[in-house]
């Protein structure tokens, strides 16, 4: 190891799923057919009217503060109280993105992890970065692929430390479903003080219209994260904030500080933008993106689900998580490799999210197609059809057709 580099960095690789969109980038520039199913990143345009305030306040150059811009808090805070929540402008906390706020609490809090796998590819290694402890917990499709009530208990259980905190993401990355039973992991989270970190970046691209959070049962233990990057498009503004209970203030004021010894405050002409996002109507916009989502991801679950591939229906999100049966690698990176080099199509493997490296599974993005395109020629009312996804998603539909006979030859 590096005697200038700290034991736990020098463990550190880059981000998976920043990786694999650079080596799927890598390949098509030197003229390779790719199929880039690994990166998760929304294909659709920021609406119209968000951008227009980021042009208009293109000129704020001042420092904002480091808990973010008061107009900004008090605007998400409403949001977030018109769908079943308590919180107040000081509660709020903005960030770039909320990966940073994330690393930040990690870095801030005493105790060590819980993570459901699969877990986005994130949130081990910034535990590492912070020298916290991660006690993974192994989920399966029979439970949506998150924990069961008896799962966390035990768990917590067979841990020393108490001070805890469970990272839940509902809908999920990798496997594009949604926690439905919320209430009974509260349950055991209250009986034994866990502070949950809700991460419902996706929550608004939740398919069913019925979204519930964690925190809705558990709110004086549950911070939620959420941001702009994933519901409008706007990954590369890199926005996102903490809503922080009273009862987690200590936590709350410490990521202040460290904010404004880190990142000092966010880009101040995005965060006024925000504010647009944040109290405009954009249902219809919403409704537009879930419809194409959906579509595309059941088409994909349609083509693919079969003896050789299990596969959960789509429920939120952009993300599907197949698992190829009859492949015999000796690792999900193996497979991948393989798949890739074969076929074009560019995976992530399930190990990047914390599952059993020995499971032949993967995380599937279904996001390679322009947005733009696919909205403007399929607004209005009526449903979609594989002839819509065969002209707007071309690379979604070959991709799905080599990965399929691929799986077929095996």
């Amino acid at each position: 190891m590096n005697k200038f580099i700290k034991d736990q960095i020098s463990l550190l690789k880059p981000s998976a799923t920043l990786a694999i969109n650079e080596e799927s980038n890598r390949l098509k520039k030197i003229g390779k057919k790719v199929y880039k199913f690994g990166f998760g990143q929304s294909p659709f345009p920021i609406p119209e009217n968000i951008v227009l305030e980021l042009k208009n306040n293109a000129s704020k150059n001042k420092y904002l503060p480091m808990q973010g811009l008061e107009e900004l808090r008090i605007a998400i805070a409403t949001y977030l109280n018109n769908h079943n929540h308590n919180f107040k402008p000081d509660d709020i906390v903005i960030g770039p993105g909320t990966k940073e706020l994330m690393l930040l609490t990690h870095i801030a809090f005493n105790g060590e992890i819980i993570l459901p796998a699969p877990s986005w590819v994130s949130y081990q290694p910034q535990a590492l970065i912070a020298k916290n402890k991660v006690h993974w917990i192994q989920t399966s499709s029979n439970s949506n692929w998150f924990p069961t009530a008896q799962q966390l208990e035990d768990k917590v259980k067979n841990i020393k430390n108490k001070n805890l905190l469970l990272i839940l993401n509902s809908p999920n990355n990798p496997s594009g479903t949604i926690c439905k039973n919320l209430e009974e992991i509260a349950e055991v989270s209250k009986k034994y003080k866990l502070i949950i970190v809700s991460d419902e970046i996706y929550s608004n691209l939740t398919f069913s219209n019925k979204y519930k959070s964690i925190s809705n049962f558990y709110p004086e233990g549950t911070i939620v994260s959420s941001g702009l990057s994933k519901w409008c498009g706007a990954g590369g503004w890199r926005l996102g904030y903490f809503a922080i209970p009273n009862e987690l203030s200590e936590l709350k004021n410490s990521l202040k500080i460290l904010n404004s010894e880190s990142f000092t405050s966010v880009s101040a002409p995005i965060q006024y933008a925000a504010i647009e996002a944040y109290t405009g109507n954009y249902l219809t916009y919403l409704e537009k993106v879930k419809k194409i989502l959906f579509y595309v991801g059941m088409y994909v679950y349609d083509n693919l689900k079969s003896n050789a591939i299990n596969i959960l229906k789509p429920e939120g999100g952009f993300y599907l998580f197949p698992e190829f049966v009859n492949a015999k690698f000796s690792s999900s990176s193996e497979m991948c490799k393989s798949i890739l080099e074969k076929t074009g199509v560019a995976l992530l493997p399930g190990s990047d999210f914390g599952m059993d490296s020995k499971i032949m599974i993967a995380r599937l993005s279904y996001t390679d197609f322009d947005g733009e395109i696919f909205l403007k020629n399929t607004s209005g009312s009526k449903n979609l059809d594989t002839g819509d996804i065969k002209k707007y998603a071309p690379n979604i539909v070959e991709g799905t057709s080599k990965l399929k006979e691929w799986s077929n030859a095996l």
